[in-house]
Order: structure tokens, then C-alpha cells, then sequence
């Protein structure tokens, strides 16, 4: 999908004047002039065939160029983010909880924590009201001890199943080194990068060697569809129901849970996550741009989304991955 404009400036603009009889037409020359030369698209054989891409995401302290690749999850060793955090114990602002199930449970940013809970109040009270009707008591000891034995069984196959299937999953890496995303300023940086043999994340890739002896500066031209303006995001939210931007936001939703995944950055990934309401707005997005009766419902549900929960929330997202952003001239 194409990245459209968010601001747009109107210029006023003279009309052209008919030049007197006497004087020469605009254009008019004692020799020939050369045909128009138009700029084709850029040559993307090289992107295709290795199956990277290169990607330009803006943010508050500026725009920047990396790459990215997907591949598959067993395929991919995550990167170190212990020297990240270790350097920088505030970098996420979140307290770690495990439970006795030993999972990590984070505690979001307590503003926007505060926000979302007052959101999510009504949709809480319903499911423990189903829990409550569904309640009831068992018929014999015996029979419950046969039925948990038969639950682990099948829960320990799915749970084989769910592995195997999570390592064929396709998951985003980025151009990064220990947990920090880097950013050059300019496509010649990032292919001297390349050509370099600095450690980094997609060094792994198959594909990468090849890449740093064929890449050149002017291979570096993204898509539209792999630029991102997250530095646009807070503000469009903030302006108000009428004025947001499905793309912009939509956009904006697809890098951050990538560059949330591939940068473990657990407080990005659980805020985005199905069921949040930064999820719900995503979804009512998506809705809202497609035609007939889904797209009615879309926008009415955007209504009822509250544009300050919104707005701070993804102003967190854009904090977060700002502070692991490694930028390169």
C-alpha cells in the first residue's frame, strides 16, 4: 500500500501568461533540445533475490535508513539485549513480575496502564460474569482425575504442535546489534556499513555476503510501503477522531510490532498485543477503510476510542523504540 501525504499545504500558483506576438515562445531555442529524460523505478533484483529489503522510518530525532528480512523463526538466533539493558536499567520503564507459572508478566507505563484499565472496565465485568454461569460442580473424583490426565496428554501435544509451528513462523529481523536498531542518515552510510563486516544482527542471513559485495548507494530506495513515519503518529492521534490517518496509523502498527519482536522489547510487543486497545484501534482501522456495512461499523467503533489513551500510548511505543534506536552518519 502506498504511503500517502499527512500534511498537505496548499501553494497558490500564478497562471502562466500568453508571452506578447512579438517575442519569442518560452522553450524557443537556436538549437535542439534534448527529449525529457524521466527517472525509471529503482532496480529491485537485487532485494528479490535475497529476500531483504531496505526500509526508511522517521522519527522525532530525524529519519533514518536500515533493512529488514523475514525468516523463519528456527532459522534465527534472537539478538543480545543483555548490554542494552544492563547500560540502560530505565530503558523500558517496567517492572517484571514472574508468576508461579513462571511467566514474565510487564506492567505497562502507569499512565497509560491507568487509561486502558478504565477502558477495559466493562469488557473485565462480562467475563468474570460468564465465568460465574459457566461455574458448576464436578460428578466424582475419579472422573475429574481421568479428565486433568487427559487434558495434560492433549495440552503437552499441542503444546509440541504450537513449537513446531512457531519455528516454521516467518519473524522479522532487522539491520541491529545487541538489542539497538541501527539508523543511517544517508544510503551511503548504511552500504559502507554493509561492506564493513561489522557484527551485526543479519550477518546470519544466507544472503548476507552476497549483499555486502553488491550492494551499492543507489539500491537504497525503499518502497512506499516499507516507509514509516512514526514521528507523525502522536500528533494525527491527538487531532482528534475526524482527523486520523488509517495508512499512517496501520503503518505505524506494522513496524512497531516488528521492530518490537526483533528488538525483544517486551513492554512494545504487549502494549500492540491482541485485545489491547491500542489492538482494538488497529483493528477498527482497518475496518473502517473498507467499503459497505464492515466499514460503517469500523468507524463507529473508532468513536468510541478514547483519543487520549490512544495518543499517549503510542507517544510510549514511539519512546520506546526511540531509546534503542543506534544512529549512524
Amino acid at each position: 500500500m502506498g504511503n500517502p501525504t499527512h500534511t498537505e499545504v496548499s501553494v497558490a500558483r500564478q497562471s502562466p501568461q500568453r508571452p506578447d506576438a512579438d517575442e519569442p515562445e518560452l522553450g524557443d531555442t537556436d538549437g535542439p533540445t534534448g527529449p525529457d529524460v524521466e527517472s525509471g523505478p529503482a532496480d529491485r533484483s537485487l532485494w528479490e533475490e535475497l529476500s531483504i529489503d531496505p526500509v526508511e522510518i522517521a522519527l522525532p530525532a530525524g529519519t533514518g535508513f536500515t533493512l529488514r528480512a523475514y525468516r523463519a523463526a528456527r532459522e534465527l538466533t534472537p539478538t543480545d539485549v543483555a548490554e542494552r539493558d544492563e547500560d540502560d536499567p530505565f530503558l523500558a520503564r517496567r517492572q517484571v513480575v514472574d508468576t508461579e507459572d513462571d511467566e514474565e508478566v510487564v506492567i505497562l507505563d502507569e499512565e497509560f496502564a491507568a487509561l486502558s484499565a478504565e477502558d477495559e472496565t466493562e469488557a473485565d465485568a462480562d467475563r468474570k460474569g460468564d465465568g460465574k454461569r459457566a461455574g458448576g460442580k464436578g460428578t466424582t473424583d475419579t472422573a475429574d482425575a481421568d479428565a486433568d490426565e487427559a487434558d495434560d496428554a492433549a495440552d503437552a501435544d499441542e503444546d509440541t504442535a504450537d513449537e513446531d509451528t512457531e519455528g516454521d513462523e516467518e519473524v522479522p529481523v532487522f539491520l541491529s546489534h545487541k538489542g539497538r536498531l541501527l539508523l543511517f542518515k544517508t544510503p551511503e552510510s548504511l552500504v559502507s556499513f554493509v561492506r564493513s563486516g561489522a557484527p551485526n544482527d543479519m550477518s546470519q542471513l544466507d544472503g548476507w555476503n552476497e549483499l555486502s559485495e553488491r550492494v551499492e548507494p543507489a539500491d537504497i530506495a525503499p518502497r512506499d510501503e516499507d516507509t514509516y513515519e512514526l514521528d507523525l503518529v502522536v500528533e494525527n492521534l491527538r487531532g482528534g477522531h475526524d482527523t486520523w490517518d488509517p495508512t499512517l496509523l496501520i503503518e505505524a502498527g506494522e513496524v512497531a510490532r516488528d521492530l518490537s519482536y526483533a528488538l525483544r522489547l517486551p513492554a512494545v510487543l504487549d502494549m500492540l498485543s491482541a485485545g489491547s486497545s491500542l489492538d482494538d484501534l488497529d483493528e477498527a482501522l482497518r475496518a473502517s477503510v473498507n467499503g459497505g456495512v464492515g466499514g460503517f461499523l469500523g468507524r463507529r467503533r473508532l468513536k468510541k476510542i478514547g483519543a487520549q489513551t490512544a495518543s499517549l500510548g503510542w507517544r510510549t511505543i514511539v519512546g520506546k523504540i526511540s531509546a534503542v534506536v543506534d544512529w549512524r552518519d
